[in-house]
């Protein structure tokens, strides 16, 4: 699976880059039919809900996934946001 990683307003260290692709590495194990997948991950403004925001979009063929998480930290935003696209991906599979 291609994966392209944006960052908006910063610059995603190293770190950062392996843990998504690490972490879509395994969810392109988890549903063989993912094309590619567009990760984006942004700075916000708002600090009480949690400012960092993931945002993945899986191409998939017949109709595209997209699931969005805010949480304090980027890692926690794309694991909550890689649970919600199981969830649709378990739903599209039964």
């Amino acid at each position: 699976m291609k994966t392209q990683i944006q960052s908006v307003k910063f610059d995603a260290d190293s770190k950062l880059v392996d843990f998504v692709e690490t972490k879509m590495d395994k969810l392109g194990r988890f549903f063989e039919k993912i094309v590619s997948a567009d990760v984006i991950l942004k700075v916000d403004k708002d600090h009480d809900k949690g400012n960092k925001v993931s945002t993945i979009t899986l191409y998939v063929p017949g109709e595209d996934m997209v699931a969005e998480s805010r949480a304090h930290s980027f890692e926690e935003a794309v694991d909550e946001t890689i649970e919600a696209l199981k969830k649709q991906i378990e739903r599209r599979k039964g």
